[in-house]
């Protein structure tokens, strides 16, 4: 059966997370004076960030830590590395990355053109993403992205994370989509492959970096242009 429906993910797929992250923990490096209170090298910090982040996000996706856990622990660890213990620069340091990250509009090469492509084709295009309501769909109106999308999942409406059945079925039931004729573009195998595996839904792996092991995605792509050899 062709494909009608297309679910996106947006972190790390069509949002460049990691070059949005980057700007924004550079502009409060520099706000926050921290090569004043000891971090003199960015760079180090921002290795040290993403080793927390990643850490504390697998446990959050776990169910083993909420949200709020999640914004504030991450950067709480992050300073500790440093000897800092400044709950007051902690909270701000958080409160404000939230606020200025969406705010970023980086994407991912040829990303309106992969989507323009697909509405010319006749595919209707959702995303499903582990975010948080307000903050994705900020990013998607800031970088200027919102339109292309039909229905847009978070987890936070959803009530379940992916890789769990239940924020694919959900999908699908407001989409008014079936898994066989719909397909899942996504980053993470742990994640969006596995998730759309166990629905019964088609999967393109996008990863420019890691070659898939363990999880067999039925298509694999290096670059966003390569969707459309597939659709």
């Amino acid at each position: 059966m062709p494909y009608k429906h297309i679910f996106f993910d947006l972190d790390h797929t069509l949002w460049d997370f990691e070059a949005n992250a980057r700007e924004t923990l550079l502009e409060l490096y520099h706000t926050h004076q921290l090569s004043q209170r000891g971090i003199a090298d960015f760079e180090d910090f921002l290795a040290r960030y993403i080793v927390h982040n990643d850490k504390l996000w697998d446990r959050f996706r776990k169910g083993f830590m909420t949200r709020k856990e999640l914004r504030s622990k991450r950067f709480w660890l992050t300073f500790l590395e440093y000897k800092i213990a400044d709950e007051k620069l902690t909270m701000a340091f958080s409160d404000q990355f939230l606020e200025i990250l969406p705010t970023k509009t980086v994407l991912f090469p040829y990303t309106i053109e992969i989507l323009e492509y697909l509405l010319q084709k006749k595919y209707v295009l959702h995303l499903i993403t582990n975010g948080f309501e307000d903050t994705q769909l900020m990013k998607l109106r800031n970088a200027n992205i919102f339109h292309y999308f039909t229905n847009i999942i978070t987890s936070e409406a959803a009530g379940s994370l992916k890789p769990h059945k239940d924020i694919f079925d959900f999908a699908l039931q407001k989409s008014s989509a079936t898994a066989t004729e719909s397909i899942m573009i996504g980053d993470t195998l742990e994640v969006d492959i596995l998730g759309a595996q166990q629905v019964g839904m088609d999967q393109i792996y996008f990863n420019p970096a890691v070659p898939a092991t363990g999880i067999t995605p039925t298509y694999t792509i290096r670059h966003l242009q390569e969707i459309e050899n597939i659709l």
